[in-house]
């Protein structure tokens, strides 16, 4: 493979969606489905999905519903709708859900201190739904631990759903049935929520292009992250973007600092269904860093765009997730790269849904699985760090085909996409991978040059 450069690239304008897609109610009934087949093949009686502001994904999928201020419970039993278990403020939102759901109040999911004298208790609720001794009961939370049998749940659901279950029963984990990174029922996406991610994707990138290209010393942190444009869609994490000594800290938000000349910085925006990041140094090339790390594109930057090049080059339906880790592992395995995540991960409404990629993994990449190419050095050196995560979908023809016929402008975008990351940077795509981002594998090190960008190989 050819050795990556800093050359002259022109960004091409790739456009920006023109209206958000919707998920119809048809696909929720389906997932629904989905979730009960199963639930069945499993032996479970019903399935009992938790939800909190920070981590209503699941519920979400499953029924359009997102939960705001209080925590949420969705029951579902082998037929008929589902019940959604909600407090005092969110009573109303479950109506509006785009899947039909029965509602219980249970004030005990409200705020503290707001009324509580209306509602049953959990217990008699769930016991009108059908729980009782020697139910199978499958719960799901948003992690799945080692050991297959711990549950992270509230205690008071656990305890009422285990009494109520008693010592015939069982509660057990079901999270890997919404999350398993080999088939979990949000790990594959139909073709209306990759176009979904799509739009999300766009807007995320296209602000993080604004970043980049208006980026000035002199303007603070806050008036930086500005340009953004955050356009009111739930965030999959609060936004990013911190220059100088604090950008080594990572996960910051932005202060009133501003932002100097060769300093560090890191932006991240993520919306439901994507997150985009960039960080690099505020300077126009070598000349403005510390001398000991004027090095920094040949010690750093060039050696994890290969790696990133190569881990793209690998993509397709079919891969294991262990080939993607012996990547990144040969490439930037020496210890200075400081590389101890997963190198990709799999991205939904939630920023990291879980990851098909670890050593000796496996797990082989599917049709319809959404990834986020988010490979992150932490040199905890002067070097500081250097980033691409964008997301990309996998695509069988079948599906392809589906996306080009019904999304014909999600279509086009997807292979100028290509097509720049192929004639400009060098990175030649299998047809299975679909790049949603306005910046694909595009990475300035010297953010007030951005037009001068890593490739792998001379403007064709």
């Amino acid at each position: 493979m050819s050795q990556a450069h800093l050359t002259w690239v022109e960004l091409p304008e790739f456009g920006d969606p023109s209206s958000m897609p919707v998920i119809p109610t048809e696909v929720y009934e389906k997932r629904m489905d989905r979730l009960r087949r199963r639930m069945s093949e499993r032996g479970l009686d019903c399935v009992v999905v938790y939800a909190d502001r920070e981590h209503s994904a699941n519920i979400s999928y499953l029924t359009g519903f997102d939960p705001r201020f209080e925590e949420a419970i969705l029951v579902v039993g082998p037929e008929d709708a589902p019940a959604v278990l909600v407090g005092n403020e969110c009573w109303g939102m479950a109506a509006a859900a785009p899947l039909e759901m029965r509602r219980h109040l249970l004030q005990d999911l409200s705020l503290p201190s707001q009324p509580r004298d209306r509602s049953r208790s959990l217990t008699e609720i769930l016991a009108e739904e059908g729980l009782g001794p020697g139910s199978r009961v499958g719960v799901v939370g948003w992690k799945i631990f080692g050991d297959g049998t711990s549950i992270d749940l509230p205690h008071f659901i656990v305890d009422a759903l285990q009494r109520l279950a008693g010592g015939d029963g069982s509660v057990e984990s079901a999270t890997d049935i919404l999350i398993g990174a080999a088939d979990g029922l949000r790990v594959i996406n139909e073709a209306e929520q990759l176009a979904y991610h799509e739009w999300a994707a766009s807007h995320t990138s296209s602000g993080v292009r604004r970043v980049i290209l208006g980026i000035e010393p002199g303007m603070t942190e806050q008036d930086a992250v500005r340009l953004l444009e955050w356009n009111g869609t739930p965030l999959s994490c609060h936004l990013m973007l911190t220059a100088g000594p604090r950008a080594s800290l990572g996960l910051l938000s932005p202060g009133d600092r501003p932002i100097e000349r060769a300093d560090r910085f890191t932006v991240a925006y993520g919306i439901w269904g994507a997150l985009n990041c960039r960080a690099g140094f505020v300077a126009e090339g070598p000349g403005d860093l510390p001398a000991p790390i004027a090095d920094y594109v040949d010690r750093l930057v060039g050696p994890y765009f290969q790696a990133v090049a190569e881990w793209y080059g690998a993509l397709h339906v079919g891969q294991k997730g262990g080939a993607l880790q012996e990547i990144v592992d040969r490439r930037l395995g020496d210890p200075f790269f400081g590389i101890f995540l997963n190198p990709g991960h799999q991205i939904h409404l939630d920023e990291w849904v879980n990851s098909p990629v670890g050593p000796g993994s496996d797990i082989e990449l599917a049709s319809g699985m959404a990834m986020q190419v988010d490979i992150i050095p932490a040199t905890g050196t002067d070097y500081f760090t250097t980033n691409i995560e964008d997301g990309i979908a996998l695509a069988d023809e079948t599906l392809r085909e589906e996306l080009a016929d019904r999304y014909p402008e999600a279509w086009s975008r997807i292979n100028s996409r290509r097509d720049f990351m192929r004639d400009s940077l060098g990175i030649d795509l299998h047809p299975d991978v679909l790049p949603f981002s306005n910046i694909p594998a595009y990475l300035p090190p010297f953010l007030l040059r951005p037009d001068h960008v890593m490739v792998m190989a001379d403007q064709r």
